[in-house]
């Protein structure tokens, strides 16, 4: 059964409802909201260049150097890996040139941390403090000349330096005098050792 429209002359009520109705659906259409529902409708996504860092990204691993074990290209304690955003995004730069991504292409490169290596092996160090520490073979590897021909002389502090010794150094809390990190395997066991800073300190939380 087909629906009966009613004849007659609009009222001005009528037109006005429909003339606002109109200007609604063209500022929607083409404001902002109707920018992004179109772009969700067609499966794209328009951001700015310093706005992909929100989980529309996968990053590769970094590439290890396989005798430092840290990645390549480490200065100053960051190396960089490249990142590729999703597939369907548009990067908007500061010109406002647009690029249009696939999922192949690199967007940006992203800073990874990485540590100072001068050639002192963890595992080299654990072993010689576990078997020749009575004699200052560890101290004397890992720069401490003074420490290590003392515990020499004194056959390990009688053992108990010995011990001490290998304690430290198995826990990573005494490490090369030059200041610098072990060599330890990238995905292996690393101790980080935290401490209380400006970003690491507890604040009271305030409620309103």
């Amino acid at each position: 059964m087909a629906a009966t429209w009613p004849s007659g002359p609009a009222t001005p009520e009528a037109v006005a409802a429909q003339v606002l109705g109109a200007l609604w659906f063209v500022s929607v259409t083409t404001g902002p909201w109707g920018a992004a529902a179109i772009a969700a409708a067609s499966g794209e996504e328009t951001l700015k260049c310093e706005d992909l860092k929100l989980g529309q990204y996968i990053c590769k691993d970094p590439k290890i150097n396989d005798a430092t074990q840290e990645p390549v290209n480490c200065t100053n304690y960051t190396a960089h890996v490249p990142c590729f955003p999703a597939p369907n995004i548009t990067c908007k730069d500061f010109g406002g040139n647009e690029t249009h991504f696939t999922g192949n292409e690199v967007g940006f490169l992203k800073p990874v941390s990485c540590r100072n290596v001068n050639g002192y092996s963890y595992k080299v160090a654990v072993a010689l403090s576990l078997f020749l520490g009575w004699l200052g073979a560890d101290r004397f590897y890992l720069g401490y000349p003074a420490l290590g021909l003392l515990k020499f002389c004194t056959v390990g502090f009688c053992g108990i330096g010995s011990l001490i010794d290998f304690i430290l150094i198995s826990m990573q809390i005494v490490g090369p005098s030059d200041g610098s990190s072990y060599i330890i395997d990238y995905y292996g066991t690393r101790l980080i050792r935290l401490s209380i800073t400006n970003e690491t300190f507890r604040k009271t939380q305030l409620y309103p």
